[in-house]
């Protein structure tokens, strides 16, 4: 083990971890800090409720359709090159969307800066390369952590900025900080060292992958707003889930004739594949769901809930981030021993268990406590689950596996906001207000919500027990991928390249 850690350059896997940290905390906070920030913006546009979340709907349609594309390039012409590229779109569209004349030019922008959501996977991709075989988990571990944290953390001081300075201010304190992230990506990050440049793009795969994502996320996204039975709605939904079809039969063909698909069904044939994209999946929709649900009741006046203002509702949810932060770096540290499925349902059911105790009706200190339970738990199966992924693929199709896991884990999410507002506007209790009377979630919307993320963990625990347990003593045997790392050179047809 030795001879082979010392062909890492430690210094420089320290670097890059904190780097793709830094990136993934900024990434998440330009995206969380518009959330209290929507009925600013749309009174300076004077534009309606409805249309105003297509500032987060655009933003999540591009990322979910970018990432296996994205990943797929990084595995063609390097991780590092694409990631840069991305960085580089994500800074100028971040530094222009502050500035927004209109609302249309803001909504463009905010499609393109959706090409954010690639950066995480292809930083994860880069880290199974880079690092020594000890400081992989770890370091997947903090970067999983840091997707959660950075999330929470935008919401009390996007708050904190919107309220005092206005919501373009959001935008412009974040605009040096991910200017200088671009720049350390480009000029101070390593490429891959293996990449498949023969390999042709399955570019029409990719417009027939992209369409349907899109269509799927914008109806999930927008359907609160429209109406779950409206016409355009269902409709939406209906096409976009149809032509998944024709994709997977010419993903299918382009696969057993042409070469590589963006869509390879393969990869999901394989087991531990196919348990993290489920288990992420279902992870992702009970999140969002009952986190979501949970800043509802920070809002609502009592006694459904606990009448905090949007910047104390933004600070109660710091606990959250504190639980991912603190177990992300725990799980990294104790992870080789053991063991990924341990853990992995381990963290799935303390969250499980958090989320049953806030439907319970606690106190107000005692839901900042549970909170903290689910973060802790999140952090520990998200850093098991990506750890079973990223050990378990071939280098060469790491950037593609990665985003694919991504664009799954999107996908849930984009599912557990809306039903989370289905929840809410159907379980309602009418108050008079000095504007007038206003339909608030009642105490039954909070339980159903947070029963519902309970049952997604469990859900999530059991699936993880059909994975293949790759570290820990009870680990089966090492990934075909890590029997062959030295041999790469020699066995592949495609030649690593050297780093710079």
């Amino acid at each position: 083990m030795n001879n082979e850690i010392q062909k890492y350059d430690k210094k420089y896997a320290n670097f890059v971890m904190l780097l793709l940290a830094m990136i993934i905390v900024a990434v998440m906070y330009v995206e969380g800090m518009l959330t209290p920030s929507l009925p600013s913006i749309a009174k300076d546009f004077h534009i309606t409720v409805d249309q105003v979340s297509l500032v987060l709907s655009t933003y999540l349609i591009t990322g979910v359709a970018a990432s296996p594309i994205m990943g797929k390039l990084g595995d063609i012409y390097g991780k590092k090159k694409m990631m840069s590229i991305a960085m580089i779109i994500y800074a100028a569209a971040v530094s222009v969307t502050g500035f927004s004349p209109d609302f249309t030019f803001m909504v463009v922008s905010r499609a393109v800066q959706g090409i954010g959501l690639t950066i995480m996977p292809l930083g994860m991709a880069l880290i199974r390369e880079e690092f020594p075989p000890e400081m992989v988990p770890k370091a997947q571990s903090l970067i999983s952590g840091m997707f959660g944290a950075g999330f929470a953390i935008s919401l009390p001081l996007g708050s904190l900025i919107s309220n005092d300075f206005g919501w373009r201010m959001t935008y412009h304190t974040a605009i040096p900080f991910i200017v200088a992230l671009a720049i350390l990506t480009v000029f101070a990050v390593h490429e891959s060292k293996y990449r498949k440049p023969n390999v042709k793009v399955d570019y029409i795969g990719a417009v027939m992958l992209g369409v349907p994502l899109a269509l799927v996320v914008l109806a999930l996204s927008e359907g609160s707003q429209w109406g779950w039975t409206s016409t355009l709605f269902l409709g939406m939904m209906i096409v976009g889930l149809f032509l998944f079809i024709p994709m997977l039969l010419y993903e299918r063909h382009y696969h057993n004739k042409k070469g590589e698909a963006i869509f390879d069904m393969n990869l999901l044939k394989k087991r531990n594949v196919l348990v993290s994209n489920l288990t992420l999946t279902i992870a992702g929709l009970g999140m969002y769901l009952s986190m979501q649900a949970l800043s509802y009741k920070f809002e609502t006046p009592s006694p459904n809930g606990y009448g905090l203002n949007i910047l104390d509702t933004g600070l109660s949810m710091v606990a959250f981030a504190i639980g991912m932060i603190v177990f992300s770096v725990i799980t990294g540290k104790v992870i080789t021993r053991v063991g990924i499925k341990p853990l992995g349902m381990v963290g799935a059911i303390i969250s499980a268990a958090g989320f049953f105790l806030l439907a319970l009706s606690p106190t107000y200190m005692e839901t900042l406590l549970w909170e903290f339970v689910i973060g802790s738990g999140m952090a520990t199966m998200n850093a098991a689950l990506i750890n079973l992924l990223i050990l378990s693929v071939d280098p060469r199709e790491m950037g593609l596996a990665t985003s694919m896991n991504s664009t799954f884990r999107y996908l849930g999410s984009s599912i557990g906001a809306p039903i989370a507002g289905a929840i809410l506007s159907l379980y309602t209790i009418t108050v008079i207000s000095p504007t007038g009377t206003l339909a608030l979630p009642d105490s039954t919307a909070f339980h159903y919500a947070f029963i519902i993320g309970a049952v997604t963990f469990v859900f999530a625990a059991i699936i993880t027990i059909f994975g293949k347990e790759m570290l820990g003593k009870r680990a089966t045997s090492r990934s075909k991928t890590e029997k062959n790392r030295e041999k790469f050179p020699q066995d592949m047809a495609t030649q690593p390249v050297a780093e710079k």
